[in-house]
């Protein structure tokens, strides 16, 4: 017990042999088995032997450096995670070095983009060598951020602009111009991605996104989501293989799903003490009075969960017009939600846009004479207006309670104060850019660069 040495909480380890020059570890000796962060995972046969080649981002949060790596494999065991899921992983076994100690140990790889630290070491690398200490840190070795900076110099240079991709199905939409510019501007590549087009390989060892026939999609640093409506199920799917294979995703599937329910999203405002216009759901053709009575009766708005840049939003003028289209929609098992007319916003409403926790811009939306809709795809004019300290704020709580990164917000204005109407989780650039003239491409760009620490 005099030999063994005292080991931190958190420690610097060093592999030579898969030529990674650093790597913080958690020491956790309730882990039997040590752990490193590992990606794009494929066996391959050398003589008799079978070897894994795999990628390591070695730095949390970095996705712009991916050393390649190969190693001996020597098992696949069932692992269970922190969370209690049971997975199989490949095992290698390689030299670590800890300060001046350099002894082989076994490594099961696993995708940690999750997790604080890339990488966990185990008891069976502790025993007989060293004695934990929690409430310290880098007792064995301590590299500073200069000499982490400079340790992974070589590998900084190779890459001069992070690789996007923009998942859409039009590269010809404003929107998704002016975001191809913006990237390229700040030196990044950006590749259109037609969201239709790419097709998944879901396996546990070598997942794959692959495209247009056969190429696979790797090295992207980020995606861009911006799927329409109609493809909402098949994008999401293909935007959280992106984020299984360890791309960062400006807005993640489960949101934008959250988003594009607007029955869902309507309970979660609730939940939220987010304020709504009155809003109500039924099944049963027996409740439409009621319902009708429940939102103040009419005229009454009356929207198909589905729709979007207004289209499927009727305005019934009275009660039995109501009636009316409410049971039409209910006999061919249309899903609907009907809700309260706020008259005295005689048209008008306002579209945040929010990246990243804050509102970026804003404009205000009137909609054409004998028009309620206000929205710009129905002819509606937009201008710049400046949003009250109540806007912004419910602007930006609606965003977290559906946890998107980059939303535009709908928002009117009533006797009651400000309500949401509706959060988009792919909104367009062009209404907002002309009538604000900023350059909301670019901030969404470089929220992304933000988030992966690029400079």
């Amino acid at each position: 017990m005099e030999d063994l040495k005292i080991i931190g909480s958190e420690e610097w380890c060093v592999f030579k042999e898969l030529g990674v020059p650093a790597i913080k570890a958690r020491v956790d000796s309730g882990a039997k088995t040590s752990s490193i962060q590992a990606t794009n995972l494929k066996i391959v046969n050398k003589g008799a032997q079978e070897w894994v080649k795999f990628e390591v981002n070695p730095l949390q949060e970095n996705r712009s450096i991916a050393l390649n790596c190969e190693a001996r494999l020597i098992d696949r065991r069932m692992v269970k995670s922190s969370s209690g899921i049971s997975e199989e992983r490949l095992v290698v076994r390689t030299p670590v070095t800890l300060g001046e100690n350099t002894f082989d140990i076994e490594l099961t790889l696993a995708n940690r983009d999750t997790m604080e630290f890339r990488m966990l070491l185990g008891r069976e690398a502790l025993t007989d060598r060293y004695i934990v200490n929690p409430a310290v840190n880098y007792q064995i070795q301590e590299f500073s951020e200069d000499e982490i900076t400079e340790k992974y110099k070589p590998y900084y240079m190779e890459k001069t602009g992070l690789k996007i991709g923009l998942l859409a199905s039009n590269p010809n939409l404003y929107s998704n111009k002016r975001l191809m510019e913006a990237a390229e501007a700040r030196g990044h590549e950006i590749v259109f991605l037609n969201v239709e087009q790419a097709y998944m390989k879901l396996d546990a060892h070598s997942p794959e996104i692959r495209y247009r026939g056969g190429n696979i999609l790797r090295d992207f640093d980020a995606v861009i989501p911006r799927i329409k409506p109609a493809v909402t199920f098949y994008g999401c799917a293909v935007i959280r293989q992106f984020n299984n294979l360890g791309v960062y995703c400006q807005n993640s599937a489960e949101s934008i799903t959250q988003s594009r329910d607007k029955l869902f999203a309507s309970q979660l405002f609730s939940k939220n003490d987010i304020h709504i216009p009155i809003t109500g759901f039924a099944k049963s053709p027996m409740d439409t009075k009621d319902l009708i009575k429940m939102v103040n009766g009419a005229p009454l708005i009356i929207k198909l969960l589905e729709s979007t840049q207004g289209k499927g939003v009727v305005l019934a003028e009275t009660n039995k017009a109501a009636e009316s289209v409410i049971n039409a929609f209910k006999s061919v098992n249309t899903n609907i939600l009907v809700q309260e007319f706020i008259k005295e916003a005689n048209g008008q409403d306002i579209r945040c846009f929010v990246v990243n926790g804050k509102v970026v811009a804003s404009m205000q939306r009137q909609a054409e004479k004998g028009e309620f809709r206000a929205n710009i795809h129905q002819g509606g004019k937009a201008s710049m207006i400046k949003i009250t300290q109540e806007e912004k704020k419910l602007a930006l709580k609606a965003t977290k309670a559906l946890n998107l990164a980059v939303a535009g917000v709908d928002i009117i204005r009533s006797y009651k104060g400000p309500l949401l109407l509706e959060v988009n989780s792919s909104p367009g650039l062009e209404g907002i850019e002309n009538a604000t003239g900023k350059d909301i491409a670019n901030e969404m760009i470089k929220a992304i660069e933000r988030k992966l620490k690029f400079s």
